[in-house]
């Protein structure tokens, strides 16, 4: 393959590529073949759907913007894919291309052609189809309508890969990776906003997203359907404009592509430079505020594993997150109880878990310094202090913010109680769990269980939960008798109680595991260090 190549003779090469790296992919295990078959085949059934949806909308009043805004969330979702999932294609890549003779341009076409081939291409343009279908009266908006989609299939795809080729070196560098946290996070928020907004438009009707999809009908690649509705609606000048934006906005992440790709291949890699920089996010100066002995040490190497660790990062993030968007997004929608503040304290206890799979093959550095069931105590309450140390008062914070929301003073005292003993809890069981049921967590990829151990992790999780509420269940029973017998006047005494149980139950499982650890070494040492 030489510069003098065309695009003519590149593209069918890397065509043929894509497909052999597909091909060879699947050799690999009958699991990872399991997988893609069963990825595209939940695939191709919503597409299927959401094609017959969409041209079940064909006539109604409200297609245009139903097509449209699907539209703009598909296009975001090309957007933001190379950035919370690098490692997902392994062709999003193109550092793996500087070495060849190839130039810009027509490494570029090459590769645009061959990134149509795959799942996410397909589902768009299925998506397309049925829009344009759902949209198109007429000839003239039938033929925008192929325009359209070939447009919008072409964008999405060119965008992803621009996107990718301006953040490989980023993306691809250790403290990179660390973008993949905020996977979770968005997750987590979409899935909350989805449901919002479902529960709205089913009150409100369609009608409420006409103001939005007025304004993201001239966004690309939704102006180029936006241009087949006004087309079908007989303005021309208008349909024309939308279609010369999306061209636009073609050339333009074609040539932004292709400027990233020649920048790749004629500059340094200098993405790893900052790693010599030190690091800002956590002082040594620190430790004068930590205990002093061994239970500072295990806290300040808790909170170092919190800030650089990519898999405890992406852990705490996510539940962070997740227990402040739950009590939320309730009491948004007025459905919530003050209750639901608990929610904090549960997803971050649930971090207790598995204390030792997060140090994988290191534990044994740990294990050296463990010589009685007195050090195996200290390490644990070192690493549950950390935990406490955000999780005390985020939970509080939450608590508060969530009675403030519903307005339901009176049931702050009873509601920060249950949170805190479920704290306490969560603690204890953590600590237990993370002694009996040790796991490996895969330092590469997107897995937190190594092959083998899946089940463990489940036992060692939901078992752990079910404990924990179970032993929550004294301070809730105490909660709802005072409730039931109109004694709200003493709800107060709740927190001082629950607090109290908390504190006794977690030293109580800290006391239980030490033991266990201090006896099973070896065994949590084989265990954490299978990934």
């Amino acid at each position: 393959m030489t510069t003098s190549a065309s695009a003519g003779s590149i593209t069918p090469v890397f065509v043929r590529l894509k497909l052999s790296l597909l091909r060879n992919g699947l050799r690999q295990s009958a699991k990872r073949r399991a997988a893609y078959i069963a990825s595209v085949t939940v695939t191709l059934l919503f597409a299927a759907l959401q094609l017959l949806g969409l041209i079940a909308l064909r006539g109604n009043e409200h297609a245009a913007t139903v097509c449209v805004l699907l539209t703009g969330v598909l296009a975001l979702g090309w957007a933001v894919m190379p950035l919370f999932f690098p490692s997902g294609d392994e062709t999003l890549d193109p550092t793996r291309l500087v070495m060849l003779p190839l130039r810009p341009r027509p490494l570029v076409r090459a590769l645009l052609v061959a990134s149509l081939v795959g799942i996410g291409p397909l589902f768009t343009l299925c998506l397309a189809v049925g829009a344009t279908i759902a949209l198109a009266h007429g000839a003239a908006a039938a033929a925008t309508g192929v325009l359209a989609t070939a447009l919008t299939l072409l964008i999405c795809v060119a965008l992803a890969r621009a996107v990718a080729a301006a953040n490989i070196r980023l993306l691809t560098s250790r403290k990179g990776r660390d973008l993949a946290v905020l996977s979770g996070l968005v997750i987590a928020v979409g899935a909350q906003a989805v449901n919002f907004g479902a529960q709205k438009l089913g009150s409100s009707g369609l009608s409420t997203l006409d103001p939005a999809a007025a304004v993201v009908r001239w966004v690309p690649p939704a102006s180029a359907l936006g241009a087949v509705d006004s087309v079908s609606e007989g303005a021309y000048a208008t349909g024309a404009a939308q279609l010369a934006l999306s061209a636009a906005a073609l050339l333009a992440l074609l040539a932004l592509w292709q400027r990233s790709l020649t920048r790749l291949m004629t500059t340094p890699d200098s993405s790893t430079l900052a790693a010599a920089e030190p690091d800002k996010g956590t002082s040594r100066a620190s430790g004068a505020l930590l205990p002093a002995g061994r239970t500072g040490t295990v806290m300040e190497r808790s909170l170092r594993y919190m800030w650089r660790d990519p898999k405890t990062k992406a852990a705490w993030v996510t539940s962070l997150a997740i227990g402040l968007i739950v009590p939320v997004f309730n009491a948004l929608q007025g459905t919530g109880s003050v209750y639901f503040a608990c929610f904090a304290a549960g997803m971050l206890g649930i971090l207790m878990y598995n204390q030792f799979g997060q140090d994988t093959s290191a534990f044994w550095m740990v294990a050296m310094t463990i010589s009685t069931t007195r050090d195996a105590y200290v390490e644990l309450r070192g690493r549950a202090l950390a935990i406490l140390l955000v999780t005390l008062p985020y939970a509080t914070l939450v608590t508060v913010l969530t009675t403030a929301m519903l307005g339901a003073w009176p049931a702050l005292p009873d509601a920060l109680g249950l949170s805190y003993a479920l704290l306490g809890a969560m603690l204890a069981t953590g600590a237990w769990s993370s002694a009996r049921f040790p796991y490996s967590i895969p330092q590469e990829g997107h897995k937190n269980v190594a092959p083998g151990q899946a089940g463990l992790a489940w036992l060692s999780i939901f078992g752990g939960m079910v404990a924990g509420a179970l032993l929550c269940a004294p301070v809730l029973a105490l909660t709802i008798w005072l409730h039931a017998s109109d004694a709200t006047s003493w709800t107060w005494l709740v927190l001082p109680l629950g607090t109290a149980y908390g504190w006794v139950i977690a030293e109580a499982g800290l006391r239980l595991a030490a033991p266990r650890v201090a006896g099973r070494l070896p065994e949590i040492l084989t265990a954490v260090s299978k990934g």
